[in-house]
C-alpha cells in the first residue's frame, strides 16, 4: 500500500508538471524535484516519464470500478449516479484528482504521448465492467456478450469523459454535475448491448443453478 500511495503522490506531481510545462520540457528530475525525492526513486517506480500519470489515472478508473461494484441490484444506473456523484460524496482529495484529470485529457490531442495511460486505465475499467455485468444478469464472466457489452460501454464512457474535458477546458463550456451524470448513464444505455442498466429482478433461489433440480423435486414429490 505504501509503494502504491508513493507512486500515485508522485503521479500527481508528473500530472501537474506536464500540465504547466508540457510532456517534452519535464524530465524525471523535474518530477522528482517536485515531490522532493531523488531521481532515482522516480526510475524505480516509472518506466519513463510518460508512464507517470498512469497511476493517476488508474486510481480515477479504481475509484468508478468501487461504485460499480457497490451497485444494488434493485437501483438503475440513473440512480446510482445520482446517489454516488451527489455533492459530499468526494473527498477534497478525489476532486483534486477529478480536476487533474480532466486537464489533462482536454491535453490529450497535444500530449499523445499521455494516451497510452489514458488507454490502459480504460482497458481495467472494462474488467471490472465484465464483472460487473456479469454479477448483475447472473452471466460467466468469460461470456463473449458480456465481455461484448463491456467494451462498449467502457468505449462510451471514454468518448464522454474526453468529449466533456475538452469541451470544459477548450472551450469553456459550463457542464453541471448533474448535467454529466445524465450524458454518462444516457451514453452507458446507448451503448449496453445487455440489459443491465435498469433494476434487475432478486434472485429466487440462493443459487440459481439449483433451481432445475429443486423444480424436478418438487414433480416428484408424492405429497403434491
Amino acid at each position: 500500500m505504501a509503494r502504491e500511495n508513493t507512486r500515485l503522490e508522485l503521479s500527481r506531481h508528473a500530472a501537474r508538471l506536464f500540465l504547466e510545462r508540457g510532456v517534452a520540457d519535464t524530465s524525471g528530475d523535474d518530477i522528482a524535484a517536485a515531490a522532493g525525492v531523488s531521481t532515482r526513486t522516480v526510475w524505480r517506480h516509472f518506466r519513463s516519464k510518460e508512464s507517470a500519470v498512469e497511476p493517476l489515472f488508474a486510481h480515477s478508473s479504481l475509484r468508478f470500478a468501487a461504485m460499480l461494484h457497490r451497485w444494488p441490484r434493485d437501483v438503475s444506473i440513473e440512480d446510482l449516479f445520482h446517489a454516488s456523484f451527489g455533492p459530499g460524496n468526494q473527498s477534497p482529495q478525489d476532486i483534486a484528482d477529478d480536476i487533474l484529470l480532466v486537464r489533462l485529457l482536454a491535453r490529450l490531442p497535444e500530449e499523445p504521448e499521455l494516451r497510452t495511460a489514458w488507454l490502459m486505465s480504460c482497458h481495467l475499467g472494462e474488467e471490472h465492467l465484465i464483472e460487473v455485468i456479469a454479477e448483475r444478469l447472473d452471466r460467466p464472466r468469460g461470456d463473449f456478450e458480456v465481455r461484448l457489452c463491456a467494451a462498449t460501454v467502457m468505449a462510451a464512457i471514454r468518448v464522454v469523459d474526453e468529449t466533456v474535458s475538452l469541451a470544459a477546458m477548450k472551450y469553456g463550456l459550463k457542464t453541471t454535475l448533474t448535467e454529466v451524470n445524465e450524458h454518462l448513464a444516457q451514453a452507458i444505455r446507448k451503448a449496453s448491448t445487455l440489459p443491465f442498466c435498469d433494476p434487475i429482478a432478486p434472485r429466487i433461489w440462493p443459487d440459481d443453478k439449483l433451481a432445475p433440480s429443486l423444480a424436478k423435486a418438487a414433480q416428484n414429490d408424492p405429497s403434491q
